[in-house]
């Protein structure tokens, strides 16, 4: 007789291990004989790994009858022949069981037992894999939508995952059947149930979006180095490229704006800033500032601070609305930025590289505006060895761009 007919649907279709099914299933009827013998030491139980099939054998040894002392581990001879007629006294007599020798109450509780297991196994195994899964992004659909919450049926698992309203965007509107992306943010226990919370407002969401849409970062030749947001409004990303012949920022956005677009939208038109990442602080605090031109800037690298000077033009466009720009290149930078309109005493003119086309050739100015240098100024922040890696001009070239230039302030 199989012992686990009646536990047969737990068999099959649970995300759990053989083994460790294997493991409960001896442990819940072990229980069901200690509670109907007192003890499971002289019982053995043999769950077949292939097909869940069940046996149960209580084992005693045989002694003459009369002289039996501990009914768990003997048996008298007269009860071992009824048994089977061939066991002599000295041997160990098998006897095996049936679920009706537990009686049906008992055999009910050892169901609910294994129910009640089972669930925990596989509460357990959701939370392990979801766990191991913080940071991905998943597509799901709208199953519920709650006043502090929605509720999200994953398209791989088809387990419920939880998105916040405060990890919505400003503008996100839901409604029941909508596919919805996120990254898995945390996976917390609830009252012994593990609860997958999404977020679409995280950082590593725009980061996710953007690995999509640019093959350059998943394939590693583009690095994204910071993220920083204001979830439906403004976001900044700074991006560095491995390749000096991949434009960062140009792979990013795409051909007319083609993959960044694409995104915006999923973020209901946030404005998304990509900068190129750079070593040189004074530089990568005016890229930050975009769409803003900046002047002039003075760095207090010991108090993490930047004092920039911009025409009077440019001073809404480096705050931003409500401050978002201004707020974010901050973020991005780690200084804390000053906005001031130029005075004579800081006003330092800019000469545009075009303006050179007399003493430089027009490659080189297009090299140059190739890296994001379109000013004098701009090419002078840079150091010499990143004008050469980044450029591919020859080292004489940049020698003599950088005299050229130089010498142009110098006059001043």
């Amino acid at each position: 007789m199989n012992l686990v007919e009646s536990f047969s649907e737990f068999k099959e279709g649970k995300n759990i291990d053989r083994p460790t099914m294997v493991r409960v299933l001896e442990d819940v009827f072990r229980t069901l004989i200690r509670k109907k013998y007192g003890s499971d030491e002289n019982f053995d139980v043999i769950v077949n790994t292939q097909n869940g099939d069940l046996e149960m054998w209580r084992v005693r040894v045989i002694v003459p009858d009369g002289e039996v002392t501990d009914e768990l581990s003997q048996i008298s001879f007269t009860e071992a022949k009824s048994i089977d007629e061939a066991y002599e006294v000295g041997e160990e007599c098998y006897q095996q069981l049936t679920l009706e020798d537990f009686g049906r109450r008992s055999i009910m509780a050892a169901r609910q037992t294994l129910i009640s297991r089972i669930m925990d196994l596989e509460k357990d195994d959701v939370y392990k894999r979801y766990m191991d899964r913080v940071g991905d992004l998943v597509v799901g659909e709208v199953s519920q939508i709650l006043k502090k919450e929605v509720l999200v049926m994953d398209d791989a698992t088809q387990n419920e995952l939880v998105l916040p309203r405060l990890e919505m965007i400003k503008g996100d509107f839901f409604r029941k059947g909508d596919m919805v992306r996120g990254i898995i943010k945390r996976v917390e226990m609830r009252n012994g149930t593990p609860m997958v919370m999404l977020s679409r407002t995280d950082n590593a969401f725009l980061e996710k979006l953007l690995e999509q849409e640019v093959p350059e970062i998943e394939d590693g030749l583009i690095t994204v180095k910071k993220i920083v947001r204001m979830p439906g409004e403004r976001a900044k990303v700074a991006v560095e490229s491995y390749d000096d012949r991949i434009d960062p920022v140009g792979a990013c956005v795409g051909m007319k704006g083609s993959r960044i677009h694409g995104i915006v939208r999923e973020l209901k038109n946030e404005n998304i800033d990509i900068v190129n990442y750079t070593n040189n602080v004074s530089l990568f605090i005016q890229r930050s500032l975009t769409p803003a031109k900046v002047t002039s800037i003075s760095l207090d690298d010991k108090n993490m601070r930047a004092s920039v000077y911009l025409k009077p033009d440019q001073v809404s466009l480096a705050i931003g609305k409500g401050g978002s720009n201004i707020k974010l290149a901050s973020k991005l930078t780690n200084y804390e930025i000053d906005v001031f309109r130029d005075t004579e005493e800081h006003e330092i003119e800019d000469v545009d590289l075009d303006e050179f086309k007399d003493e430089i050739e027009d490659w080189v100015i297009e090299a140059l505006k190739n890296i994001g240098c379109d000013t004098a100024k701009s090419v002078l922040a840079l150091n010499r060895e990143e004008l050469i890696r980044r450029s591919d001009l020859e080292e004489e070239t940049v020698d003599d761009v950088l005299k050229i230039l130089a010498s142009e302030f110098d006059d001043d």
